[in-house]
């Protein structure tokens, strides 16, 4: 049997210390116990140093101004978090082991003082069996956190970087640098005193047009001789299917079959049926050891050729359950940089205003980490297809995927934990590479940034992967695909757009060579289309530090942190003057930036199914940049183009058509 205690719900406290200083209970040239250079201060599981040390007024609201700056220091330090269990955690159990979703930075786990293993790697889950180091009570758990990597940011050489942690936190066009350190996700212990399930995976096949759907199962146990497993597929409570099975019998993998289902299908093509499959571990007597639970739906995606495509183009029209239907939606990047501190209500938020809006896609950007269950769990719910990427994303110096055996092994291995953790979820639909991986640099002369393709060894081993174990979905080797990364207009009409990246701006000419360039385009699909947007006149103001809010040029270091999209010359060149305030600059670039993506969108809308859809880049503002392509402000309210592509969007019948 396995009782699990969440850690969260024990006092933690945090302290900061001078690498290694913590180690020594004395100083050895005076004898005076060393003391912590921060803290101890409360802290929160899941939970970062920074969320702690800001709660504490220790550190400023990276936030406002160029205060991020004044916490770059927090990366320079050990971090201990640490608390005392409860001696009932720690009586009676065969085996304790702490289970740990996700840990971001390198570090170790302590139990009394005594190391219990070491972590590396923020997108992984960690196990550590603490049984030998336990004492008959006030038992102490430690979470040491070392200083993390000095640059994984937006500008460097892809093909060098092989560290397993989040790289948007080092700064991005669209947030300040603010490197997370800490718990990230669940943590628990758990206290196993006979047979438990070790893991489970599980996927469905669907006959649609028969509406009748198949289970395929396999799990792992450990001590689970003499035990029955009753797997059950149940929607609202119900089981619509039982069936019992010995461990050894789902380890090799069981297959059953349920008849009148329900379908699922993606928001604004017709409802959604989730169901449950649960897995109970149980003994002669019927007492429970174990149980496992997965959300799961049914429903076939198939990929079919644009009309009118040329021979031999990757297939970009999404048929669900025979339906074809036109994606579209938003890059995804996460609500905040100490993305361990959002409460899920604030994601949740955003599925919903997304749904609402009328979209049925999310592209869950490679720069960042997988996100939880209950993110899938909501777009199972909201109809939200996803797409995922693998952790690697572009880096301007180089985007090339970095190909060195150790790390093939290493990112394959983030993979399979991917695909193990989140594959039955229904809203996926696709696996990803990563972001913008082309080849490189001295082999492109002509500056055409081709994507990488799956003679890369590493995008070859995630292909070779998804088919062994997630043989239902599409992998596509890298966002945009190609073959060409962007569409230029003088290339139109030559079939070398398919999948495609960009603009995120408007060319000289403006809207009106805006409106060209779509009515001209020839892509088959849009999967980062964006165009800038400034923030509400009353977030740049709130989290101004104090500096200037205007001019918004980047000589003004408020506007300078997100320098890439300011807009302000282009005010001054179409008014002929100065804005006469922030909130009038702010009112002509929301709506500036709403038509630009109304066009694109609309634009590709029509030419449904010679195009199979259009995603914005980006969704949420994770940072109060004073003006960026999110179509959702910081507070998680809609900007004008985020409002007006709901009203195009929410117009769309299941075959694209506007209505």
């Amino acid at each position: 049997m396995k009782t699990t205690y969440d850690l969260s719900n024990l006092s933690w406290s945090l302290t900061g210390h001078a690498p290694f200083s913590w180690r020594f209970g004395k100083s050895m040239e005076t004898g005076i116990d060393l003391r912590a250079e921060a803290g101890p201060v409360p802290a929160k599981l899941p939970g970062s140093v920074q969320r702690a040390l800001l709660d504490a007024g220790l550190i400023p609201d990276w936030n406002a101004g160029l205060d991020a700056r004044a916490c770059e220091w927090v990366e320079n330090r050990d971090w201990i978090f640490s608390a005392v269990m409860p001696d009932e955690w720690t009586g009676a159990g065969a085996a304790f082991i702490v289970n740990c979703e996700g840990l971001d930075g390198p570090g170790s786990l302590y139990i009394n003082g005594t190391p219990t293993g070491e972590f590396d790697n923020a997108f992984i889950p960690h196990r550590f069996d603490i049984t030998p180091h336990l004492k008959r009570s006030g038992n102490r758990i430690a979470f040491l956190f070392t200083p993390p990597p000095r640059w994984l940011g937006q500008i460097g050489y892809t093909s060098r970087i092989t560290e397993m942690k989040p790289r948007f936190n080092y700064s991005w066009d669209w947030v300040s640098r603010l490197v997370q350190i800490g718990v990230w996700d669940s943590a628990t212990l758990e206290v196993v005193t006979g047979g438990t399930i070790a893991g489970v995976e599980v996927r469905t096949e669907t006959d649609s047009a028969a509406c009748r759907g198949r289970v395929r199962a396999r799990a792992r146990f450990t001590d689970a001789g003499g035990l029955t497993v009753i797997a059950a597929l149940e929607l609202d409570g119900t089981a619509v299917v039982r069936v019992e099975h010995s461990p050894a019998e789902l380890q090799a993998g069981i297959t059953f079959d349920a008849d009148d289902i329900g379908l699922w299908m993606p928001n604004g093509a017709g409802g959604r049926t989730v169901y449950t499959f649960r897995l109970v571990l149980v003994d002669q007597q019927g007492n429970v050891h174990d149980q496992a639970v997965r959300h799961v739906g049914f429903r076939t995606v198939e990929w079919r050729p644009c009309e009118g495509a040329p021979a031999g183009a990757d297939p970009w029209i999404c048929a669900v359950n025979g339906v074809p239907v036109f994606q579209r939606g938003v890059n995804w990047t996460p609500v905040r940089p100490n993305f361990a501190d959002v409460p899920f209500e604030e994601v949740a938020k955003r599925i919903r205003l997304y749904a609402d809006l009328g979209m049925n896609t999310l592209r869950v950007w490679g720069g960042a980490v997988l996100p939880g269950d209950d993110f899938y769990d909501a777009c199972d719910q909201a109809g939200l297809m996803v797409w995922q990427e693998f952790p690697l994303s572009s880096s301007g110096l180089d985007n090339y995927a970095p190909d060195q055996p150790e790390a093939v092994a290493t990112f394959t291995a983030v993979a399979e934990t991917y695909s193990a953790r989140r594959g039955h979820h229904p809203s996926l639909i696709m696996w990803t590479g990563g972001n913008e991986l082309t080849g490189r640099p001295e082999e492109d002369p002509e500056g055409i940034q081709r994507p990488l393709d799956t003679d890369h060894p590493l995008l070859a081993s995630f292909d070779a992967l998804v088919s062994r174990r997630d043989p239902g979905r599409r992998f596509v080797p890298t966002s945009p695909s190609g073959p060409r990364f962007g569409a230029s207009e003088e290339d139109f009409g030559k079939g070398l757009h398919w999948d495609v990246h960009g603009p995120w701006n408007l060319a000289d000419g403006g809207l009106e060579a805006h409106r060209r360039y779509f009515a001209a385009d020839d892509s088959l699909f849009r999967s980062e289309t964006g165009a800038p947007g400034a923030s509400p006149a009353e977030i740049i103001r709130r989290f101004s530090g104090g500096l200037s809010v205007t001019p918004g040029t980047r000589d003004n270091p408020l506007w300078a942190r997100s320098g890439w999209w300011i807009s302000w010359p282009e005010f001054v060149k179409e008014m002929e003057r100065e804005p006469g305030s922030l909130e009038e600059y702010v009112e002509w670039s929301q709506e500036r930036q709403a038509e630009a993506l109304v066009i694109a969108a609309r634009a590709c809308l029509k030419r449904f199914p010679r195009c199979g859809g259009f995603i914005v880049w980006i969704g949420q503002d994770s940072f109060p940049c004073t003006e960026n392509t999110a179509i959702v402000d910081f507070d998680g309210k809609p900007k004008k183009a985020a409002l007006r592509l709901g009203e195009l969007f929410r117009g769309v019948t299941e075959r694209g058509d506007e209505v």
